[in-house]
């Protein structure tokens, strides 16, 4: 496992991981998720410490997109199906070593990034085999915050977190 200060991105699933998995439809066809606020805390600190924070999701929503710019990542890339094939490709063309990432996500479309990735950290009611190679597990489940637990957990190892949070918010 890689230490936080080697860390150049972080990518976040969103499905299951951002959310609690769910999905609503109204009935004019308009799909709606939910967010928590307390994972912003979580990426405004990767992104004060200069990590870049990356989102990636195999479906598409307006609903994301919207959170995501609220959120200011600073890459969003949705309907990705193949999210191995597409990251092998984004960083050859940019070159990002795959040890320089840390992923965050919940089910098995995750493990192939997982497996090649210097860091993993998953929510706390991810499937097992996600949890089995996790580097951290969030104590809250997706959808409630575990994007910032785990962010947090990185940065606390290596003494940073309080520090971050301090620049951002004191």
């Amino acid at each position: 496992m890689e230490k936080i200060q080697d860390i150049k991105y972080i990518i976040l699933d969103v499905d299951g991981t951002m959310t609690d998995g769910g999905i609503y439809y109204d009935g004019t066809g308009n799909e709606w998720k939910k967010f928590s606020v307390k994972d912003a805390a979580g990426i405004w600190a990767a992104q004060k410490y200069g990590i870049k924070v990356m989102v990636l999701t195999g479906r598409e929503c307006k609903a994301t997109e919207r959170r995501m710019q609220e959120l200011k990542v600073d890459f969003l890339f949705q309907n990705i199906k193949d999210k191995l094939g597409f990251l092998v490709k984004y960083a050859e063309e940019n070159c990002i070593d795959f040890k320089q990432i840390a992923y965050i996500g919940d089910d098995l479309n995750d493990l192939p990034v997982m497996k090649i990735v210097g860091i993993v950290g998953c929510p706390s009611d991810a499937c097992e085999e996600v949890k089995q190679i996790a580097d951290y597990i969030g104590t809250p489940r997706g959808g409630n915050g575990a994007v910032r637990d785990v962010i947090m957990k990185m940065f606390q190892e290596a003494g940073l977190w309080n520090p971050l949070i301090k620049k951002i918010y004191i």
